[in-house]
């Protein structure tokens, strides 16, 4: 029989169903055993018959005499869509066969203790899959669930082990996993549920752990509490002998301490007003009992490091668990603690086992041991946060001597900064980083905040330590490219961290030691090494090199010698480290210092020729920007210009001197290498008006109408060359070059605009030229061949000049508008640049120039509408989101418009329906509450009558007077009754009713609109999880927003480039 004839038999449901003939196809399409088209086709049968409305009721026969464990996982999967998008469809009948079936299976397979065993994955599916059900069912339909799964239970140790099983996945499913994938009555009503229902299992976990001599079902039973004790009433915990079960009888076996452990975790994290006399006495009971057992098993003189090294999977599992368990109680209960002076050598070894831990060399213990340590030690910072403050000190002469040893674990683990590039590989040799670790970076920002709280305690200890450090790595005692890094990495990090003078002594030791070790190492390595950590510190403390000019001289002076370092990294790390001395220090280059005839910037332009020649292109624009920086700090506008055009002098020698060939000869502009030349000339340019701002218009003036001349000959050659050879030359290496050059053409300007202040200005001198260059080249162009720099560049001066550039708007509409929507409105794929540029710029219009909307005629602001709308329900995210920014901020503002009555009675009901079917839809619901924004706003103006036309108007079903209020119900109502024909009306009405009553709350209206997603979608049996993704983005934010204020109050802690000049001054 081929393929086809057994896919045919197995999808004809009115012949036998052939269990063997599945298991070869199976076998065929998911097990590896076929090849090529052979597999291909039983794929394709294995998915149609999982999509056949019928399959389900082959499942009990597959279960029971299949012979392959693939076909079974295959048919329960089959029984899961069903369960998860089609059980409320299904008769109560059937709803009853497939839970009595399951249930059956489940009980037949749990009873035997070695089908527990052999078929541990097969019935952990079919535990998911009762879970499902019982979601569904219980408590409405199976009030007597709990009741059935305990009292089965206590007739066999593996069945019970399995039920626990159950009920710990289901617990899960309640309690943690419940947000977005339940509405939030059916998840409060379940939660309620169980929690009534508790006492039963509580006294059958209880039983367990007293009376069960199986190793197996013991731990099952305190995994399962564990679940639990995140949600059980508080007395469960204390008024039963739960905790002196889990110290006394399981904490200190071998087989149970792990488990036990993070159930005491768990108990660690209830929190718990420490007013509270009776639950502090029993919370430190717990401690004292819990670290008397540890003590007993790991005495405190135990090298752990070592311990863990050396030890088995289980042995270092312990050491993680009891890092979670004691920064878990610290963290929560320290306080606690710390006012008992009956606890505080609990505590203090507690702190010490932390500190032994810390040591250990494992990257996951040691961010938990951390994250305590930044949290206690802020704390302690909090205290007492200025060396003035005459408070009294409470807490921080309990720490000190743990602190010290905290200092040490810092300072010689410090994690590499993101700017440091020359890194030491896998093979030991010194080599430039080419990718960014994230971890790395994220674990170096956690770690140096926690040593500036740590250096704000107590900064002569800092300094002893680090002292000490430095000088065995000079005597050689410890010297290693790894030592040195992370002490070099550790002392760049507490930048800003004590008072300047302190400051000033330490960095002068620092440096003169540093300098020291580069003449007296040899080898290019270890020179390289030494001068990345040089340029790092002195990068770090822009405080300390404004004080002191020599030293600020000293260190340019020598990155400049670094720029001519031809080993991997140290030229990348010498500009970078300039441009953010440049950033820092920019006033101290143009003024004449003490001891000198002349301000420094003048001899670097001076010498600049020297300085870059062995600087790569992206180096030489970085120095470029740098040098920009020191010029944007002079103040006199008359020797500003000077230095402008002294600081150019090379670029534009070059640049007139490719104009004049032009001009003599326009072919020249075809060459590649020209085209090359004019790139990096141009970018030049980019990075010296990124830094000087809006005075770069006295160099901008110099080049602009020769630069518009070149755009114009560029876009004129590529069109030839595309005309004449089709569109595939647009990718030949000469075009590439010259699209290059007017990419950067239009770069330039909008980075100018952008910083640009004198409006009248730019509109009367650069606008016209500007868009008679590029407008009229982008309309004629073909569309491959069309930037979508000119969008971007259009956006830019829109939101920059606001309702001036007005009068332009038709212009640049009829230049751009029709062209681009037909490159754009074939799919979601194609010019992925031009879609994104093109609706920034519709939006940048919306916000400043709405007036332009007005005056155009109705098929063209169609049209506008048109691609809004397609925008919204666009599949890229970001374009999805512009076009919903644009809709609301036109909504609002044709809303005060005499045209608003017209535009209501043409698109109100057109925006409402297309609204409807992008928040129905999936794939849109990270737009959520700006979907429900809109709809609230939409509703609004409905029912505050500020919509007077008829919407009704022409709808031939309106027989009757109505108002718009009540049309707008109807017709929402018919429209979700037509798309969801299975909701209730009564449903229909109720959500409509809340779009209404709503409108004036946002987030209620929002979470009204989730609650009828998740209801549409349990049905459909979608996922309904990323209906709270914005929820948990804006949870971050705030989060973010929290740690990088509290980071601000903290001198030192924020690197001092992310600081701004203005929270410095």
């Amino acid at each position: 029989m081929s393929v086809q004839q057994q896919a045919a038999q197995l999808l004809d449901f009115n012949q036998k169903f052939d269990v063997t003939l599945l298991d070869n196809v199976v076998a065929c399409g998911l097990g590896g055993a076929g090849q090529g088209p052979e597999q291909q086709v039983c794929e394709r049968m294995l998915t149609q018959l999982k999509e056949h409305p019928e399959a389900w009721t082959r499942v009990d026969m597959i279960l029971e005499f299949s012979q392959s464990q693939s076909t079974k996982f295959y048919a329960l999967g089959i029984l899961q869509d069903v369960i998860k998008s089609r059980w409320k469809a299904l008769s109560r009948e059937q709803c009853e066969g497939i839970k009595t079936y399951i249930v059956g299976l489940i009980i037949k397979l749990s009873s035997d203790s070695s089908a527990l065993t052999n078929e541990q994955l097969y019935l952990n599916k079919l535990n998911a899959i009762l879970v499902q059900i019982v979601k569904h069912e219980w408590p409405r339909n199976w009030p007597s669930f709990i009741s059935d799964i305990v009292g089965a239970s206590k007739t066999n140790e593996s069945l019970c082990q399995n039920n626990l099983a159950i009920l710990k996945i289901l617990s899960e499913e309640i309690f943690d996993f419940s947000t977005g994938v339940m509405t939030q009555y059916k998840a409060k009503h379940l939660k309620d549920t169980l929690c009534d229902d508790f006492p039963q299992i509580f006294e059958l976990c209880s039983f367990v752990m007293h009376n069960s001599q199986s190793v197996s079902l013991v731990h099952e039973t305190l995994e399962t509490l564990q679940r639990f004790i995140t949600w059980m009433p508080l007395g469960y915990i204390f008024r039963t002998k739960l905790v002196p079960t889990l110290i006394y009888k399981f904490l200190n076996v071998p087989e149970f301490r792990n488990v036990t452990l993070r159930c005491l975790t768990e108990v660690a994290s209830i929190m718990f007003q420490h007013e509270d006399a009776e639950s502090a006495e029993l919370f430190c009971q717990l401690f004292s009992l819990t670290l008397s057992q540890l003590k007993q098993m790991l005495p405190l003189t135990t090298n752990i490091k070592e311990a863990y090294k050396n030890g088995r999977d289980a042995e270092q599992a312990f050491i993680l668990n009891l890092s979670m368990f004691l920064c878990t109680f610290l963290k929560v209960h320290g306080k606690l603690l710390e006012q008992k002076a009956d606890m505080h050598d609990p505590l203090l070894e507690a702190l010490h086992f932390l500190v032994l831990i810390s040591e250990v060399e494992e990257k996951e213990i040691f961010k938990i041991c951390l994250e305590y340590w930044s949290t206690l030690t802020f704390e302690l910072y909090l205290e007492k946060p200025f060396p003035g403050d005459q408070q009294q000190l409470a807490r921080r002469p309990l720490y000190y001597p743990v602190l010290s040893k905290v200092r040490l674990i810092m300072i010689s683990n410090m994690a590499k900064p993101e700017e440091v590039v020359v890194v030491e590989n896998e093979a030991g040799e010194v080599v430039r980083e080419t990718m960014v670790d994230t971890d790395a970076v994220s674990l170096y920002k956690t770690m140096r905040a926690t040593l500036v709280y740590l250096t704000h305690l107590d900064w002569y200890d800092t300094e002893r330590i680090m002292t000490d450090k430095l000088e065995s790595q000079v005597n050689g005692s410890e010297w290693s490219w790894k030592n040195l890094n992370r002490l070099c990495w550790a002392i760049g990090s507490i930048s800003g961290a004590t008072v300047e003078e302190n400051e000033k002594r330490f960095l002068v030791t620092v440096i003169k030691e540093l300098l020291g070790m580069v003449e007296m190492k040899r080898g290019k390595d270890n020179k390289a090494i030494i001068a990345s950590n040089i340029m790092y510190i002195v990068g770090q403390y822009p405080r300390f090199l404004r004080a002191h000019w020599k030293f600020l001289k000293t260190v340019v002076k020598k990155l400049f010698e670094f720029m001519h370092e031809l080993h991997d990294g140290v030229q990348d790390m010498a500009c970078d480290t300039f441009i953010k001395i440049a950033q820092k220090c920019r006033r101290h280059f143009v003024l004449v210092q003490a001891g000198e005839v002349m301000p420094y910037i003048e001899d670097i332009l001076n010498t600049i020729s020297t300085i870059i020649c062995d600087l790569q292109p992206q180096q030489v624009h970085t120095f470029y920007e740098a040098v920009g920086y020191m010029i944007s700090a002079q103040t006199d506008s008359l020797v500003m210009e000077r230095l402008i055009e002294k600081y150019f002098q090379l670029p534009n020698t070059l640049w007139d001197s490719i104009i004049q060939q032009a001009t003599k000869e326009v072919a020249v502009l075809q060459d590649r290498e020209t085209s090359k030349q004019l790139s990096n000339i141009l970018k030049t340019n980019i990075a010296g008006c990124t830094a000087i701002g809006h005075p770069y218009v006295t160099q901008l003036g110099r080049i602009y109408l020769d630069m518009l001349n070149v755009y114009k000959v560029l876009s004129g050659n590529i069109s030839t060359a595309i005309a004449s050879h089709g569109e595939q030359a647009a990718k030949q290496p000469q075009l590439v070059a010259m699209r290059a050059v007017k990419q950067d053409v239009l770069r330039l300007i909008s980075t100018w605009i952008g910083k640009s202040h004198d409006h009248k200005m730019v509109l009367d001198n650069f606008i016209p030229p500007f868009l008679d260059a590029v407008l009229a080249d982008y309309q004629q162009n073909v569309p491959t061949a069309r930037e979508p720099l000119v969008l971007s560049a259009l956006a830019t001066t829109i939101n920059h000049l606001g309702d001036c550039i007005t009068v332009h708007v038709p212009a640049i509409f009829d230049a751009v508008f029709e062209c681009t929507l037909d490159m754009i409105n074939k799919d979601f794929q194609e010019f992925p640049e031009h879609r994104t540029n093109f609706f920034n710029m519709l939006q940048a219009v919306t916000e400043h120039c709405f007036p332009a909307f007005l005056q155009m005629p109705p098929m063209q602001f169609k049209l506008i509408m048109d691609s809004i709308i397609w925008a919204f329900k666009h599949t890229m995210r970001n374009v999805a989101e512009t076009g919903l920014n644009i809709l609301l901020t036109l909504l609002k503002s044709v809303e005060v418009t005499e045209a608003a009555q017209g535009f209501y009675g043409t698109y109100y009901l057109l925006v409402l329906q297309h609204i409807f079917s992008v928040v129905t839809d999936s794939s849109h619901t990270a737009d959520l509450f700006m979907h429900a924004t809109i709809l609230a706003r939409m509703f609004f103006i409905v029912e505050q009558n500020i919509v007077t036309c008829p919407l009704y108007e022409g709808d031939p079903s309106v027989t009757s007077p109505t108002t718009n209020q009540v049309y707008v119900a109807q017709f929402v109502r018919h429209l979700l009754s037509q798309a969801y024909p299975h909701l209730q009306a009564q449903q229909h009405q109720i959500l409509v009713e809340g779009f209404f009553s709503l409108t004036s709350n946002v987030t209620m209206f929002r979470d009204h609109l989730r609650d009828f997603l998740v209801v549409i979608r349990e049905i459909a049996g979608e996922d309904v999880a990323d209906l709270f993704l914005e929820e948990r983005k804006q949870q971050l934010a705030e989060a973010e927003t929290e740690k990088r204020r509290q980071q601000v109050a903290v001198p030192g802690v924020l690197n001092p480039h992310e600081v701004s000049d203005e929270m410095e001054s």
